[in-house]
């Protein structure tokens, strides 16, 4: 004979669970505490089995509530997936996203995958360079939404994340101590080219560029070998590598920004979701790393 589980009452247990108890639940699943007490009740007399247990030190699940738990994750979160993928408007067509090569591994994973999900049909094209030139390439029409680093974000742009600029160098490498100071930059209109040139300066440290090219993975590669040192967003600095501070002899360089752009009309109903994903996935990434 089939039996059927009530999806709403595993929510209630698992919010529950997640929680730490009936009280802390009610905000989550917008009941009172006597209707999240029934709904527990009744998914216990649903399965013959006891899967909380409350004393004075709280609550916790029985043997049988953490046998049920991840497994009523996995069901609920199939659940959520199946009624957003059958009531979400199947949109076709294309969205030509603009990042700066030095964020791509940082940024794009946190939200491209879910994007990709929630709409199957729609092409994502990815273009790479300087912030500078893919603000360029916005305003022409190439791309329909752009994220930047900059050292401000621009009145028609939107902030997401503002962060430190630092000096990086290979594992206990000695490029940092050469004079003149070995720089692996970027290209000419690279955002970062600016400032690094006048805290030299300032410094009075002389310095050579020893690549300007706007292939992160040639900067790094330069860094990697001990001949040269990079600026680098402290938050994507890749694994491996030192971040350099004042016992370097280097001087400290400027907060950066990642800042969202998006056409002026603001784009069609897929550019807007895209920037929804973006702002999602960036302050998950940030509230988590705080």
């Amino acid at each position: 004979m089939t039996r059927n589980l009530d999806v709403s009452l595993l929510r209630a247990f698992v919010a529950v669970a997640d929680a730490g108890g009936m009280t802390a639940a009610t905000g989550v699943l917008n009941l009172t505490q006597a209707a999240v007490s029934q709904q527990i009740k009744r998914l216990e007399e649903t399965l013959g089995e006891t899967l909380i247990t409350r004393d004075r030190r709280g609550m916790t699940l029985t043997r049988g509530g953490e046998r049920l738990f991840p497994k009523a994750k996995r069901m609920l979160a199939l659940n959520d997936e199946i009624w957003a993928e059958m009531t979400t408007p199947e949109y076709e067509g294309e969205v030509r996203l603009g990042i700066p090569s030095d964020i791509i591994t940082t940024y794009l994973p946190t939200f491209l995958k879910d994007f990709a999900k929630s709409y199957p049909r729609v092409q994502i094209s990815l273009n790479s360079g300087s912030s500078a030139k893919l603000r360029r390439e916005l305003q022409a029409g190439k791309v329909d939404i752009v994220l930047a680093t900059e050292m401000s974000c621009d009145p028609e742009g939107e902030n997401l994340v503002m962060d430190r600029l630092v000096w990086v160098g290979a594992k206990g490498g000695e490029a940092a101590g050469q004079r003149p100071l070995p720089v692996s930059i970027g290209c000419s209109d690279c955002a970062f080219r600016a400032p690094i040139r006048e805290v030299l300066q300032e410094a009075g440290i002389p310095w050579r560029s020893t690549s300007e090219v706007t292939n992160t993975t040639a900067q790094v590669a330069t860094v990697a070998a001990d001949i040269a040192v990079m600026a680098w967003m402290a938050s994507t600095v890749p694994q491996g590598f030192d971040v350099l501070g004042r016992e370097s002899g280097l001087p400290p360089l400027p907060a950066f920004t990642v800042n969202l752009y998006l056409p002026r009309d603001g784009g069609d109903h897929i550019v807007q979701e895209m920037a929804r994903h973006i702002r999602e996935a960036v302050a998950d990434r940030h509230r988590i790393a705080a």
